[in-house]
């Protein structure tokens, strides 16, 4: 990164991100915890999206198993805060672009990738950042009500790993970036260091 690069960034924040249940260094009970939050049929289409990748199109598009909950938007998946801001974030702008390509090169291959085999895992030592500065920081936001993505894997890596600043969210799910005044707060974290 060029000098102009490492005055530019303020750090970088992570909202509710999905964890791959295979990562090296993800310990068995951090993994339990996370694993058995999701529906059923969401471990199921994780499963299918790590071991046979070939097949998650076809697993999240048929109708003889219950697929994906958030692909169906399943109402059971959003949270007390969630359900509120689900319309909200259904009229997003941008909605459209978001599966421009369709739901194969968009939703499934997201899936495959977030939850395939990674040739590295992020639970390793090393700072990203090293050499760029030590006020460049990782925020990783996360609530705890979060029934997409299990808050579980983000508590261990923000613990594991230094450079992370965690923001957990007590009563919040997954939809929390679209609450009102959170934009602000999330930017007014990296901008100032709030932690």
């Amino acid at each position: 990164m060029d000098g102009i690069g490492r005055r530019r960034l303020a750090g970088v924040a992570i909202l509710a991100p999905v964890g791959n249940y295979w990562w090296s260094g993800l310990p068995p009970d951090v993994y339990q915890e996370a694993w058995y939050v999701q529906f059923p049929q969401d471990r199921a289409a994780v499963w299918v999206a790590h071991h046979l990748p070939w097949l998650a199109n076809w697993w999240n598009t048929q109708r003889l198993f219950p697929s994906s909950s958030v692909k169906a938007r399943n109402p059971a998946i959003y949270s007390r805060e969630d359900k509120p801001l689900s319309a909200k974030f259904a009229q997003r702008a941008h909605n459209k672009q978001v599966t421009q390509q369709g739901e194969h090169e968009s939703l499934h291959r997201d899936m495959i990738v977030g939850f395939g085999k990674w040739g590295w895992s992020p639970l390793q030592p090393g700072n990203p950042f090293a050499g760029v500065g030590d006020d460049v920081k990782v925020h990783l936001w996360h609530g705890v009500e979060d029934l997409f993505v299990p808050v579980a894997l983000s508590r261990y890596i923000s613990k594991r790993l230094p450079w992370v600043i965690y923001h957990e969210l007590p009563t919040a799910g997954h939809l929390f970036p679209v609450a009102d005044g959170m934009p602000d707060v999330i930017v007014k974290s990296l901008l100032l260091g709030d932690g």
